[in-house]
């Protein structure tokens, strides 16, 4: 039987997995924002946006519970970044990528269970839930795409790119702009 301190690196192995392959996601949805906002399909960009936040969310999440568990948060992207996709290829490409996120988190919600880290398990199952909502749109809006083509595009074209966020983050609360 594991000792307690293996049960726990083992969880905080598969958690730093889950956070490098945030950390990548995050980078790989703002790349697709800023190219579907130059080429102006400003709804598309907006979601992507909000769907990168998401991610840095989760980055957050499991560092955190990392940090909690005596680990080190892991700083490194699970792979590299795709660029200059056409906009059918982005839909689709992320919609895989969320899918492989859904299938991987799974996996590694299990190791945890196994493990006795049920507070693990209970971030994973969160998370999963929003990835599959991620994944959804990603593979609806890829759909579009490939069925409506030039027709659906026409009607997100020239649409804001602005999210509604508020501006936030350290200099604006101290009082910068």
């Amino acid at each position: 039987m594991a000792t307690k301190e293996e049960r726990r690196a083992k969880c905080i192995e598969v958690l730093n997995k889950a956070r490098s392959m945030e950390l990548q996601s995050i980078h790989q949805y703002m790349s697709h924002h800023y190219r579907l906002d130059d080429m102006d399909y400003g709804e598309l960009a907006a979601k992507m946006k909000l769907i990168a936040i998401d991610e840095m969310r989760h980055a957050e999440a499991f560092a955190e519970r990392v940090t909690e568990l005596g680990g080190a948060p892991t700083t490194e992207l699970a792979g590299p970044i795709a660029k200059g996709q056409g906009i059918g290829a982005i839909f689709e490409f992320d919609a895989g990528e969320e899918d492989k996120a859904l299938d991987a988190y799974n996996q590694f919600a299990l190791v945890c269970r196994e493990m006795g880290d049920a507070i693990s398990v209970k971030l994973f199952e969160t998370i999963i839930d929003d990835e599959q909502l991620h994944f959804n749109y990603f593979d609806n809006i890829g759909e579009h795409i490939a069925s409506l083509g030039d027709t659906y595009l026409s009607r997100i074209a020239g649409t804001p790119s602005s999210t509604g966020l508020a501006p936030q983050g350290f200099a604006i609360a101290a009082g910068g702009e």
